[in-house]
């Protein structure tokens, strides 16, 4: 996909994260890789104001802080660059403060494996990160560290961030987390959930590896598209006497 194109998606997906209520003003920063470099939402803006052209571009392989662009980026472009870096796999970084998840970060709480989607950030939790402080290196580091062998992360009194191999999984992941940290809060207040078990998720992450938006099979900054339903085969016709 061509720079321009992904300017024109990370704005389009900005609208979108707002019109799903995953996002608030100008809270939350997304970012997308593109060649040795990554593009990344600008500090302050909001998202049905913004504009491809007004999107920063920074260069993946420095951590100065330099950049280009009629915008200063995200305050959180420490925490962008090195997910990238640290996740070769990845193209898109997503963070929100989308309200389950959110709620669930102020608690300093994990999201366990009350639901088999949880199969979907890879392994059996979601885990929480300690506080620190936006726009630091300890925040970074954090999220990072959370991320390990996960695609999603909740970050201590502050939000969520997904990765994804491209925008479009990306969006997935922050939807389906939100989603997941939605249920759990509703669970919990009506009762105690139960958690499947370490055995029964496993199963489940190698399924996902080769079904739809789940799938990391398929390295690519295009959109991710469903997996499509097997044909099914045409029954015989009896043969004439």
């Amino acid at each position: 996909m061509s720079e321009s194109k992904l300017r024109q998606a990370l704005a389009d997906t900005c609208r979108e994260l707002e019109r799903l209520n995953l996002n608030q003003g100008t809270a939350g920063n997304l970012s997308v890789r593109v060649n040795d470099a990554v593009l990344i939402t600008p500090s302050g803006i909001p998202y049905d104001r913004l504009k491809p052209e007004m999107i920063a571009r920074m260069p993946l392989g420095q951590n100065d802080g330099a950049w280009t662009g009629p915008h200063k980026p995200s305050s959180e472009w420490r925490m962008h660059l090195d997910i990238l870096r640290a996740r070769p796999q990845d193209g898109a970084v997503i963070h929100t403060h989308s309200v389950y998840a959110t709620a669930l970060s102020m608690l300093r709480e994990e999201i366990p494996a009350a639901h088999y989607m949880i199969a979907a950030f890879g392994g059996s939790n979601v885990r929480c990160t300690a506080y620190a402080p936006y726009g630091t290196q300890e925040l970074s580091d954090l999220a990072v560290e959370g991320l390990h062998e996960r695609h999603g992360v909740l970050l201590g009194q502050h939000g969520m961030i997904v990765t994804g191999r491209d925008l479009g999984q990306a969006m997935w992941r922050a939807v389906e987390l939100e989603t997941l940290a939605k249920m759990y809060v509703i669970a919990r207040a009506i009762g105690r959930p139960h958690i499947l078990p370490d055995e029964e998720i496993a199963i489940t992450v190698e399924r996902f590896k080769s079904y739809g938006y789940q799938s990391d099979t398929v390295a690519t900054l295009g959109p991710a598209s469903p997996a499509k339903r097997p044909r099914k085969a045409a029954a015989a016709r009896p043969k004439k006497a």
